[in-house]
């Protein structure tokens, strides 16, 4: 297969393991936008921002080690939850602050010299998250467990492309307002307003193929059957303007399957669709596909050069890594 280039397709607005096993004779199917928050384990490193001192620019932690993708869970013995228990162990720390840092499997203790800028603070040289909110696609709730699935990826860090660790999260009523539409080299987006007092459900698993969690509220807008996907005509589930959604006619014209699952290269043949968004475009990753009445997978990613055309991922992929047996597949 060849190497292609894609845009993630879930809509960021602000940048800052499900147990037991569920047994699907039908699902759900979704469609429809919700707004996502997702609160890190720890506080993940962005990047790094010199700090310009009397001597010139540094960047301690940088220099002492840290790398761009590592969480950075305790200072000097004490847990850091968020950005803002950092700063206060920053605070007091003195000359030099320990930091427990986790980077894949690895626990590290990375001793730090702060430095110091024109207020007279001491000051790392990180950019720091400790959570990230967006607007998104729900792909399917089961009915009988409340487990849902949404966005077909990962939420992932717009810098460093690295899934976010997960520590908490949520979904959540959302409509949209608005449409940039997508062109060649330009993927267009959907722009949402999430109702943060309307929780839909919490999110408890960020994988490669999607978020999954269990819905405090019944989601989905019709069963369906679980089925395979195949090349051929096809249909996505997808809401472009308020809060309705509504179904538009795609074909798939590839099918791959491989030691990482089954993914799927589609085009966008719907002239209402192409005439509202040019295509696919970002906050519709996550939205349902259909073959013959039967969920078959889920929008995941935009070919940055053509917005007419989109990748895929299965649901069956989808709901082994929520955890769902499937007792019925065609």
């Amino acid at each position: 297969m060849k190497k292609q280039i894609f845009a993630g397709l879930w809509a960021l607005l602000l940048l800052s393991g499900l147990t037991g096993a569920a047994y699907a004779q039908e699902l759900m199917v979704g469609g429809q936008a919700v707004g996502i928050q997702i609160s890190t384990d720890g506080v993940f490193v962005a990047g790094f921002c010199p700090v310009e001192t009397e001597t010139g620019e540094v960047t301690p932690a940088e220099a002492a080690g840290i790398r761009r993708g590592d969480l950075i869970c305790g200072a000097d013995g004490r847990e850091v939850p968020d950005a803002a228990a950092l700063i206060e162990a920053l605070e007091g720390a003195g000359d030099e602050i320990e930091l427990t840092v986790r980077r894949g499997s690895q626990e590290l203790s990375v001793p730090v010299a702060p430095a110091y800028g024109e207020e007279g603070r001491p000051m790392l040289g990180i950019l720091l998250r400790d959570g990230l909110n967006g607007i998104g696609t729900l792909t399917f709730c089961d009915p009988d467990s409340g487990v849902f699935g949404a966005l077909g990826h990962s939420v992932s860090d717009a810098d460093t492309g690295l899934a976010i660790p997960l520590r908490e999260g949520s979904v959540t009523e959302a409509q949209i307002v608005s449409v940039h539409p997508g062109a060649a080299g330009a993927p267009g987006e959907l722009n949402g307003v999430s109702d943060l007092t309307r929780v839909l459900g919490s999110v408890e698993r960020n994988t490669e193929v999607g978020i999954f969690g269990r819905a405090e509220a019944r989601l989905g807008t019709r069963p369906a059957e679980i089925g395979m996907i195949t090349a051929g005509p096809a249909s996505i589930l997808a809401t472009v303007e308020g809060r309705d959604a509504r179904e538009y006619a795609v074909e798939v014209n590839r099918v791959y399957r491989d030691a990482d699952g089954t993914h799927a290269m589609f085009s966008v043949t719907d002239p209402a669709l192409l005439g509202r968004t040019g295509g696919i475009v970002q906050g519709m990753s996550g939205s349902p596909i259909l073959q013959n009445g039967r969920l078959v997978g889920a929008v995941t990613h935009v070919f940055i050069s053509d917005s007419t055309r989109g990748y895929a991922v299965s649901i069956q992929d989808m709901l082994r890594a929520a955890g769902i047996a499937m007792d019925k597949a065609a």
